[in-house]
């Protein structure tokens, strides 16, 4: 029941058109080893604790006092959703793959606010904030993550280990076991830092993966 309500809202989802996304695409599938195409709808693994990207509309009371990001330890929950999207001035489209290098956008699936980062430190390291900024209508720069593929592939595929780094501070998607207290569930902090490490790898989890417009 799960499954087929969220293909559902992906449907809808993805063929409204935003971020520049066709509509009309063909049905929704999620497949062992696929390539990930832009239009997927997500969740991102993080490597080492195996917590999930997830965002709630809860803002910091902290820094930019933006929406918060977290990392989510079960693998269940609807707001750890993400649709893969290109940057508005992209040539790409629904369906297309993602090489490495790609810059992509990641839209939360639930309030419709897209991952960013900026210079205001985080609550629990002082790293760089993550947070979830703007909407469908709104979304800048801030938003840009550059995708890095670990070893010698070329193209995003599921289960593959990647780096996001944003654009516009260089700061590498990183989460850590530093947990919040005034959130339940064992939720962890989500940041930036600049270095590369270990503890800034992810990978593609559960999702909608759209089918590939050709192959790479």
């Amino acid at each position: 029941m799960a499954a087929s309500l969220l293909v559902l809202a992906v449907a809808f989802l993805v063929g409204s058109g935003s971020g520049g996304i066709d509509g009309g695409a063909a049905a929704p599938v999620e497949v062992e080893g696929t390539e990930v195409a832009y239009g997927s709808v997500i969740k991102l693994m993080h490597e080492k604790t195996k917590h999930r990207l997830h965002s709630h509309d809860v803002p910091y009371g902290s820094g930019s006092g933006q929406q918060s990001v977290t990392g989510f330890p079960e693998g269940d929950d609807s707001n750890s959703y993400w649709i893969i999207r290109p940057t508005p001035d992209s040539s790409s489209k629904q369906g297309d793959a993602i090489e490495t290098g790609g810059i992509i956008r990641l839209q939360h699936m639930r309030t419709r606010r897209w991952l960013h980062s900026h210079l205001h430190a985080s609550p629990l390291s002082g790293n760089l904030e993550v947070s979830c900024f703007g909407g469908d209508e709104l979304s800048d720069s801030g938003d840009h993550w550059r995708l890095e593929i670990e070893g010698s592939g070329k193209v995003w595929k599921r289960d593959q280990k990647v780096r996001l780094r944003h654009v516009d501070t260089g700061g590498y998607l990183h989460s850590h076991n530093k947990k919040y207290n005034r959130l339940g569930g064992g939720q962890q902090e989500v940041c930036g830092v600049r270095e590369k490490r270990a503890e800034n790898i992810w990978l593609t989890a559960e999702g909608v993966y759209l089918p590939v417009n050709g192959s790479k």
